[in-house]
């Protein structure tokens, strides 16, 4: 009979966490621990060129983050801006001379965006920051709604109900500004443009699970991946929506399913795209599983060209 997993006691997880707590200098560089009022399900970095230099002290760089907060009961849900001041190589070189430093690398909450009836009605999923207007950025939730803010007012700019089902994710096209995609618990991935986000352009179905991520490929304008319930990972070219298809590829799903990867045995926990190496991508799933692969390029290639399609097509 196997054993049970015995549940440590809050005198076992304070032992442990000072423990750690000891070990830190010798386990991490760099440590930032700021504590919040509530659980946030989702956090991102915001694109920058580079590093806003930290008028404090110029060895310290600004960068801004992006996260929610999860509430219970009737408690108001917001999204939140943040700088999160962190050393450079030089502030390393001050820290090791200098001992009477008191700028130490920090989390400053500087705005908060209140998530009210006029916009997510339950808990934020996601957000995107769009990668070509440092102003706007996207949230999506499980009140199925898709909202673009816009930082100059801190409201909505547009908002629209994009799904049935809990939206998971969502992505910005990094070639068309107008462009995005959402992940959804419907089991399928919407493409809208932000100039009209009344209908979808077009909705990707091939999962047979929920849609967790959704992500547009660096290197290619009109491919993005989608990782599922359902164990696969499928890449999509939505330039061959509309393709004519045999009868017995159309069996095997619509035109623009490229291809579906099924080297997972449980539900696929995150996935990248090699922004460097072109059709690359790296996942990680919760069977404990690492893979990193490229798909032949018999698959993706046209014939005209060996890159796959062009970001200008």
């Amino acid at each position: 009979m196997a054993e049970i997993e015995e549940i440590p006691n809050n005198e076992q997880l304070e032992e442990e966490f000072s423990i750690w707590k000891k070990n830190t200098p010798f386990l991490y560089d760099l440590i930032v621990s700021h504590p919040l009022e509530w659980p946030s399900l989702i956090v991102h970095w915001v694109p920058s060129s580079s590093p806003t230099p930290y008028s404090a002290d110029p060895t310290f760089s600004l960068h801004k983050l992006v996260f929610g907060t999860h509430t219970s009961d009737d408690a108001p849900n917001y999204l939140i801006i943040a700088d999160a001041i962190l050393p450079t190589s030089l502030a390393e070189t001050n820290f090791e001379t200098t001992s009477d430093n008191n700028i130490i690398p920090k989390v400053d909450i500087t705005q908060k965006i209140l998530v009210d009836g006029e916009a997510h009605q339950s808990a934020v999923e996601d957000v995107s920051w769009h990668l070509q207007n440092e102003n706007l950025f996207g949230s999506a939730g499980d009140d199925c709604q898709l909202i673009i803010w816009d930082l100059r007012t801190n409201m909505p700019q547009q908002a629209v109900k994009a799904h049935e089902k809990e939206i998971n994710y969502l992505s910005f096209n990094p070639f068309n500004e107008w462009i995005l995609a959402t992940a959804s618990s419907d089991n399928t991935v919407a493409l809208f443009d932000t100039r009209n986000l009344t209908e979808p352009l077009h909705v990707l179905s091939g999962h047979s699970g929920e849609v967790f991520q959704v992500e547009w490929d660096p290197n290619h304008e009109t491919v993005l991946a989608s990782s599922s319930d359902d164990r696969r990972l499928i890449v999509w070219d939505i330039n061959r929506v509309g393709d004519e298809q045999l009868e017995l590829d159309a069996e095997d799903g619509p035109p623009e399913l490229l291809f579906s990867h099924g080297g997972h045995k449980t539900k696929i926990s995150d996935f990248s795209w090699n922004k460097d190496e072109p059709w690359v991508i790296a996942s990680v799933a919760d069977d404990n599983s690492l893979q990193v692969w490229q798909m032949a390029e018999s698959i993706y290639n046209n014939g005209d060209d060996p890159q796959g399609p062009s970001v200008d097509e």
